[in-house]
């Protein structure tokens, strides 16, 4: 099995179709053995966009959170989530609560911020009976792959993603800005270039544009990086989507992205992207005890549908500010 020269004495074995893999024998003491090798285990994040470190026996909240803090610091806590997650500690959560039998597909964890994690961190606890791979793609091959014509609309434009909180579907407000108090919501609103409006039930609904294509802080690859299938509603099964349109309005749906002009993204665009996707899709299945790292700037990952009992910790850091150059706007003073 080749193996990369960066970052020896680290063997770690490369496949086109799989993640790059680091094999290793279970250390006496995990948290000490991460110390160790940060910066070989980074170096190998930074040239293959993630890594899969298979051996290590990661048992439970307590042993994962100590290696996730000796190999990227202190965590990040969670804003703007679309979906709530379970708390184990401070930056340390579960995988997001998406149905089993429906696959999360490509995306860059919370690319709608102004301020994004430039790392992810997962460890395996219980992998599924089936399916449930925590899949990659390469955002630079993924942007190299796309019409020049559809990439360049979202360079100039950006892309924009609606919200409108409700308490039946995804995060609560207090879930996703940690507080319920209207001053509190506005003040990060504004810091954040989130356009918002308060309707007359009392619900709140935010635009936010930001940009579709960055540069690599480190590497300086051109990289697709965004949510705009993710959170399409296209993306959506069609029996879910239609239900959501039925009770809460095309309009008015709990998530939706559109092209920055805030022109809807046609189910054509949606499809092309989550194939595009699919062609360059590396993925292993978990086992328990793995541990994952992703350059979450210049790696896209997916959660693919599954059967059985998952249990996946997430953990996200290295704060990143991207979007001083894209096309955000003025956050709204209403």
């Amino acid at each position: 099995m080749p193996s990369s020269s960066l970052a020896a004495p680290l063997d770690v074995e490369l496949r086109p179709d799989r993640p790059a893999m680091l094999r290793v024998d279970p250390p006496d003491d995990v948290a000490a053995w991460a110390a160790r090798y940060r910066e070989a285990l980074r170096a190998q994040v930074t040239e293959h966009g993630a890594l899969l470190v298979r051996g290590l026996g990661l048992r439970d909240t307590d042993q994962a959170g100590a290696v996730f803090t000796r190999l990227a610091g202190d965590l990040m806590p969670e804003r703007e989530a679309f979906a709530p997650r379970e708390a184990h500690g401070p930056g340390l959560y579960s995988s997001t609560p998406w149905p089993a039998n429906q696959p999360m597909c490509m995306h860059h964890e919370l690319s709608y911020q102004l301020e994004v994690p430039g790392l992810l961190l997962f460890a395996c606890l219980t992998p599924p009976e089936q399916g449930g791979a925590t899949a990659v793609a390469d955002a630079a091959e993924i942007l190299k792959a796309l019409p020049a014509e559809l990439v360049e609309r979202f360079e100039q434009e950006g892309w924009l993603l609606t919200r409108t909180y409700n308490e039946e579907i995804g995060a609560s407000l207090a879930e996703s800005f940690g507080t319920e108090d209207r001053d509190t919501i506005e003040r990060y609103c504004r810091a954040n270039a989130i356009d918002f409006r308060w309707l007359p039930d009392g619900s709140l609904r935010t635009e936010q544009r930001r940009c579709a294509v960055v540069e690599h802080p480190r590497t300086g690859r051109r990289c697709w990086f965004n949510q705009i299938a993710f959170l399409n509603e296209w993306t959506l099964a069609p029996e879910v989507r239609e239900y959501l349109v039925d009770e809460y309005g095309a309009d008015s749906l709990p998530f939706n992205t559109r092209y920055g002009d805030g022109s809807p993204i046609g189910e054509d665009v949606v499809q092309l992207l989550n194939t595009t996707y699919e062609e360059h899709t590396r993925r292993e299945p978990w086992q328990a005890g793995d541990l994952m790292l992703v350059d979450n700037i210049g790696t896209a990952h997916s959660r693919e549908a599954f059967t059985g009992e998952r249990r996946v910790l997430v953990g996200m850091a290295e704060p990143r500010r991207l979007a001083d150059s894209c096309p955000t706007g003025e956050a709204s003073r209403r």
